[in-house]
């Protein structure tokens, strides 16, 4: 409507009204609109509050004259066509924003105001209609701007307007579209606030306003469409979607019915096939399969043009829910061939089909889905992939369907390049998962047709190389040891490299050909891109199969890799802890062991102890390790009589302990102990026709023993502190024991027989004041060791005997088999002792001794052998003084052999003839007749 069409202006009347005022504020405003140029970034604020200020003072008047309501409708179209015309400009402006946008909404608000105030002038043909046109298109723009609130406001606005207006009064087409668009208005406002029941029951309301026109209906349908399809894809549970559809079918139908015109017809039969369509989706939601075809076979009756895409994949579906495969087949055969089904399509179909048949029953329609792939490899290659994943007897199918001539000729020639690379990658990775999975058979099969896709080139003969490997691992895992051997055979002509070494290591463990895998090691190194870590990897692949000679002979060639500044996979000294560790393992490995613990020691005095072992927590464990382990195998040589390898094992052993605590007290027990059953070794293994010790040896023990000596007081050296005290005196007693042991016969390998004799005697001397907790074992093992060898020392052994024997008697239970065997040594050697005579006085003082003992003791307590051991040797002597013709002598010595003989059970039998014999000596000593003792 223009301007000019409007009645004449009454506003120059001679009279002054008193709304004049905020109307000629109005119009300056409207013209400020008018002057805006769509050039400019934005309306001004102060424009959108005056107009809204003006409007509300002419709100507040009491009434307006005729000529005002006609100003105001004018003034308010002057503002709406601005507003056109700022739009139009903005549409050519890329640079629009939302900013804009919004205020000048609210400038055609401010219109649609302005009108609803002028109400209906005079002269002026259907004003209604005209402001709820302003105020539908207003609500319009404030629903494109997602303002709802705003937009609902404004319909229904133009509802109010237009609801006193009867409908069968309205003949202008226009008029009676504008009562349908703002029903549908308000619909989808109310749709995008989420009053879904007041938007379908505006649509209902709507049908009152359909005029029996097509385009109405249409118009309608298409509403319901839409709200159809919203809920659809909400995947609701409720059946609204489907009473929508419905809805929209049934106006289709009957916009149909009253259509005289192809322009009308013609749309309705296309959105009758989309309702068609979209209700066919919503059935096979809702797994209503029979309505799915159903709605498909009207839809191909009806509709002889091409169809959508979706309808044969929704067939398909439907069929393979209803468990007639054979049609769900054929449907997918005719998407296959369809050039408006997409390729994506065709592979979800193929994939549902796949799922619902099984991979062999698939098989055929696969092979031809990907044989006639219209876009050449790169479909192919998609079908493929989706059939490839998931687990069952689909590699089966992918391994038929890749191999076969037409796939494969589709990947022929210099143009699929890049696609032959991308299905080698899928089987590839196919056959990956499968070989983490452990299967196999099917990871063979896979990497088998990989290689099909990889052209025999010398570009490519490192993949093909690759292949070779993996498949030998498979074989492995497959314990096909000689078609792993073939493969990796085959993979060595083609790219020998450290792979192909480790490889063929790996083979030649599980065939147990022990010598072969030992010789393998070396080729490794000499590979041209050798790497240390491959050599630890092949010592743990030796302990997992059970070969320690070989893991042994790997982690030995990396440890004559170390060298300074090169970089090693694992520290030396770990290397060292598992050779010996695996060492252990072995019978008869003691020198190997010794050897790698004496590397250990060089080591860590070439680069000190933290440099070595590491530091803190973990340095202290490493170190920890190799002073126990030393220490164990000391023990355990020492058990078996090795006593050289025991004795450098302990000597090991006491510099790890000394190197571990830095010296200090903590530290001095288990070196002493070391130093002191080392040494002890050292004089065992002489003994035991070992070894022979030479000069440097003895100074070397001598030094030993000295330095043990030195280090601390035995009330220091305790196995641990949480053991009792009885353990601890114990072990402090034998320790001391042992050390003075061994510096005995030590001082006994002294030049000069004097001073070693002197300095045994002071050593036994010490050992009696200085140990509080000896016990008469030791005393008499010093005694025993006194005497023997070639230089016997009888005082040292006199000295230990007594203090023995005096030991043993001073106890409640004398053991008086210990005291026996005292007494006797003590006997033997008095004579030895000091000359003739003084020597025969000290034996006799023994016997004296001896019988001291015996008196008193009950039957049995002292050994019967040893008592008449005693007798017999006693009166022998007798024998032997008579002989000299010592009277005196051989009547003392008879009458001490019958003493012993009163004492002992044993002798009874002995001692009448014993008395006899004793008087007839005296009967001839008076007589002065030769004398013979028997």
């Amino acid at each position: 409507m223009r301007i000019s069409e409007i009645s004449p202006d009454l506003t120059a009347s001679g009279h002054q009204e008193s709304h004049s005022g905020p109307l000629l504020e109005l119009e300056a405003l409207v013209k400020e609109a008018e002057d805006l140029s769509p050039e400019e970034e934005e309306i001004p604020e102060s424009l959108v509050v005056g107009l809204q200020r003006s409007l509300a003072g002419l709100v507040s008047s009491l009434s307006l004259s005729e000529a005002a309501k006609l100003q105001i409708w004018k003034l308010s179209y002057r503002l709406w066509n601005a507003c056109v015309d700022l739009s139009n400009g903005a549409q050519i402006r890329p640079d629009g924003r939302r900013g804009i946008e919004e205020s000048h909404v609210k400038l055609r608000q401010a219109a649609s105001d302005l009108l609803l105030l002028a109400g209906s002038p005079t002269g002026i043909s259907s004003p209604v209609f005209k402001c709820a046109s302003f105020f539908y298109k207003t609500g319009l723009m404030w629903h494109d701007l997602r303002r709802f609130d705003l937009a609902a406001n404004c319909f229904e606005r133009a509802t109010d307007l237009t609801s006193g207006v009867q409908v069968d009064r309205v003949f202008d087409a226009e008029e009676k579209r504008l009562l349908l668009d703002i029903n549908l208005a308000r619909a989808k406002t109310a749709w995008e606030v989420s009053d879904r029941n007041l938007a379908v029951a505006l649509l209902n309301r709507s049908r009152n306003f359909l005029f029996v026109s097509p385009a109405n209906y249409k118009a309608l349908a298409e509403q319901y469409l839409q709200f159809g399809k919203l809920d659809l894809s909400e995947k609701s549970e409720s059946d609204a979607s489907s009473k929508l559809l419905n809805e929209a079918l049934d106006l289709c139908e009957k916009g149909l019915g009253i259509s005289k015109r192809p322009d009308h017809t013609i749309p309705l039969e296309n959105l009758k096939a989309r309702c068609l369509r979209f209700l066919a989706a919503e059935r096979l939601q809702a797994a209503d399969y029979g309505a799915v075809v159903k709605c498909i076979k009207v839809m191909r009756e009806g509709f002889g043009k091409e169809e959508h895409p979706s309808v044969s994949f929704m067939a398909f579906k439907a069929w393979i829910g209803l468990g007639k495969f054979e049609e769900a087949e054929r449907e997918l055969r005719a998407m296959a061939v369809t050039k408006s089904v997409p390729e994506n399509v065709c592979v979800a179909a193929a994939e549902v089909f796949l799922e619902a048949v099984g991979p062999e029953a698939a098989k055929g329609v696969l092979m031809g889905l990907v044989s006639r792939c219209r876009l050449g490899p790169a479909a192919a290659l998609r079908v493929v992939k989706k059939v490839a994943v998931g687990g069952g007897g689909r590699a089966q199918v992918v391994a038929e369907v890749v191999s076969d001539e037409r796939v494969l000729a589709l990947f022929a020639g210099a143009g699929a390049e890049k696609e032959r690379g991308t299905m080698h990658a899928i089987l590839w990775n196919c056959g990956a998962e499968y070989f983490r999975s452990k299967d196999y058979e099917t990871a063979v099969e896979m990497f088998e047709k990989s290689m099909l896709y990889i052209p025999h080139d010398e570009e490519n003969k490192a993949r093909r190389a690759n292949c070779y490997r993996v498949l030998c691992l498979c074989h492995l895992g497959l314990s096909r040891l000689d078609q792993a051997q073939e493969f990796i055979d085959e993979a060595a002509k083609l790219e020998p490299n450290i792979n192909c070494a480790f490889l063929k290591f790996k083979i030649y463990l599980q065939k147990k050909e022990e010598r072969e895998a030992i010789d393998q090691l070396q080729d490794m190194v000499k590979s041209i891109d050798f790497n240390p870590e491959y050599l630890t990897l092949s010592a743990h692949e030796a302990m997992a199969s059970r070969c320690t000679p070989a893991a042994v002979a790997a982690l030995s060639v990396v440890l004559d890799l170390y060298a300074p500044g090169r970089e090693m996979p694992m520290p030396e000294v770990a290397v060292l802890r598992s050779l010996i560790t695996l060492l252990q393992e072995i019978k008869d490995t003691e020198r190997e062991i010794l050897k790698h613990l004496r590397h250990a020691r060089n080591r860590m005095s070439d680069l000190g102890v933290d440099n070595f072992f590491g530091k803190g927590a973990v340095g202290i464990r490493e170190l920890g390790w190799f002073a126990g382990n030393s220490w164990n195998m000391g023990l355990k040589t020492g058990a078996d009589k090795k006593y050289g390898y025991c004795a450098e094992f302990l000597e090991l052993a006491s510099e790890f302990y000394g190197a571990a605590d830095g010296g200090t007290i903590e530290g001095q027990p288990m070196v002493c102990k070391s130093i002191i059953l080392s040494v002890c070794a050292m004089i065992s293994s002489e003994e035991q026709g070992q070894t022979q010790l030479t000069d440097s040896d003895i100074k070397k023990a001598m030094k030993m023993i000295e330095k043990a000596g030195k280090m601390q007081s035995l009330s220091v050296i305790s196995s641990s502190p949480t053991q009792v005290a009885a353990a601890q005196a114990s072990l402090e007693s034998r320790l001391f024991f042992l050390h003075t042991f061994c510096a005995y016969q030590l001082l006994g390998r002294l030049e000069d027989p004097d001073d070693s004799r002197h300095k045994q005697l002071q050593l036994i001397k010490s050992f009696i004041s200085s140990s509080k907790q000896y016990t008469p074992q030791n005393l008499l093992q010093l005694g025993l060791i006194a005497l023997q060898g070639s230089r016997p020392n009888y005082e040292a052994a006199d000295l230990a005997l007594n203090s023995c024997l005096s030991s043993l008697l001073a106890s409640p239970s004398p053991d008086y088999h210990t005291v026996s065997i005292v007494i006797r040594k003590l006997v033997g050697f008095a004579g030895l002792l000091r000359g003739q005579t003084d020597g025969e006085v000290a034996a006799y003082t023994a016997y004296q001794q001896a019988y001291r003992i015996i008196v008193g003791l009950k039957e049995g307590e002292y050994p019967a052998e040893e008592g008449k051991w005693l007798a017999t040797t006693a009166w022998n002597k007798a024998g032997y003084a008579v002989r000299l013709g010592h009277v005196e002598a051989a009547r003392k010595w008879m009458k001490m052999g019958l003493d012993f003989a009163q004492q002992l059970q044993c002798m009874e039998k002995y001692k009448q003839g014993m008395e006899e014999c004793i008087r007839s000596f005296d009967e001839h000593c008076c007589r002065g007749d030769p004398i013979d003792v028997g």
